[in-house]
């Protein structure tokens, strides 16, 4: 129940069922004035339908914000946690994740904008959402109260749902009546699905959740050969064809899609305690991740690679966790950025199959030097000999290790 006067709450609506559900229970459960945001993060929605329920539940037009966030989001979300190679638990590409600070940020805007007192999100109470919206309302308005409609009602069966829907004439599609086969989140960098069907993680996921990649099987017998070119650590251009941050990851997709890459099946740790089995699709953000590295692999010192590598784990969990906007995520950020301040050029892939392959890389800052690699004698900076020493110093404690062993006789 509502445990605090709310004048204007700001609602995160997608115009669906549940969280058109929630819209009319603020009303009467706060009696408060709804204003609604439907971020347009490149889920392929018509979000017109979106406005035109709003308008059919009571919002006032200029309560009603609908605003195109894919640009801002691939440039100053996706590709940020791209130039860090982030995976989480070693191969989520955190597609769900990095949307909700976004989203929580345009929530925090509107509402100092309009005067609200609260924000209000659809996120149940045992997944990682909730958590992440929140983190990130507290962080930029901390005196901010906000609703979690799914931890304080009582509706807690798809037929109360309806029921209530029904109560207060929400109307409700025909597929929407029945139990959904599982749930679906969906953005520009990937779709995931979880729930229901997906549960069982023995079980195969079956073909008719998959909804943005071809079957690895039924794609192209003949490769696809594509480049991708890279400045200071973000593609900026496809064949050569300069594409802006979200046109370019949008090319991306159709050619993942089309050649089967980008699936994955993944029993993951949630931050509030329990596994949980999806299936994620992230087609244009697999054939990324892959040409990012191999960008990185010609152009990143040793040292600057390795100590990237060591800190990823934890900057991708900050992410999973909620904490975009906290001190520790910014400062790994600034780590990162300045390591990608030689990382350009360009880096050519086979995509065949489910597989994205590594044919090609090259640029004008490369560290990789032919002359010193090579197997054939001729003039250059490297001494064979100079390894003995080198080897001796490495092997000195291993042999001191040794020799007080042999004393002890183990």
């Amino acid at each position: 129940m509502a445990d605090k006067r709310v004048n204007k709450v700001v609602l995160a609506y997608s115009g669906g069922l549940d969280t058109s559900i929630i819209l009319k229970w603020l009303q009467t459960t706060y009696n408060c004035e709804v204003v609604t945001f439907t971020a347009d993060l490149g889920q392929g929605e018509e979000l017109e339908p979106a406005r035109q329920k709003a308008l059919l539940l009571g919002i006032k037009p200029e309560n009603i914000f609908i605003e195109d966030l894919r640009e801002e989001f691939v440039r100053d979300y996706v590709f940020p946690m791209f130039r860090a190679n982030a995976t989480y638990e070693g191969v989520y590409l955190l597609g769900t994740s990095i949307a909700r600070p976004l989203i929580g940020k345009k929530l925090i805007e509107i509402a100092e904008k309009v005067g609200a007192d609260a924000v209000s999100h659809g996120a149940t109470g045992k997944g990682n959402d909730q958590v992440r919206f929140e983190l990130t309302a507290y962080a930029l308005k901390p005196d901010v109260h906000v609703i979690a409609p799914w931890r304080e009602w009582d509706l807690r069966s798809r037929e109360q749902l309806i029921a209530f829907a029904e109560q207060h004439q929400i109307p409700i599609a025909k597929d929407k009546r029945g139990e959904a086969p599982f749930s679906t989140d969906a953005n520009l960098l990937h779709v995931s699905s979880e729930g229901k069907v997906l549960e069982d993680p023995a079980q195969e996921v079956p073909d008719y959740v998959f909804s943005r990649t071809v079957s690895p099987e039924e794609a192209p017998d003949t490769p696809t050969v594509i480049s991708i070119d890279f400045a200071k650590g973000d593609a900026v251009a496809i064949d050569g064809v300069q594409l802006s941050p979200a046109k370019l990851l949008a090319r991306l997709n159709e050619l993942g899609r089309d050649n089967g890459i980008g699936r994955l099946d993944l029993v993951e740790n949630r931050f509030v305690g329990m596994k949980s089995r999806g299936m994620y699709e992230t087609p244009g953000g697999t054939i990324l991740a892959v040409a990012h590295r191999a960008i990185e692999s010609i152009t990143l010192d040793r040292g600057a690679a390795h100590l990237k590598d060591q800190l990823m784990p934890q900057y991708a969990e900050l992410i999973y966790n909620g904490f975009w906007f906290s001190p520790e995520r910014e400062m790994l950020q600034a780590l990162i950025d300045k390591s990608q301040e030689f990382v350009a050029g360009q880096v050519r892939l086979k995509l065949y199959k489910g597989g994205v392959h590594v044919i090609g890389r090259s640029s004008p800052y490369s560290l990789y030097d032919q002359d010193l690699v090579t197997f054939e004698e001729g003039a250059v900076a490297y001494d064979h000999r100079d390894a003995a020493g080198f080897i001796k110093l490495n092997a000195l404690r291993l042999r001191t290790l040794g020799q007080r062993k042999r004393k002890l006789g183990l």
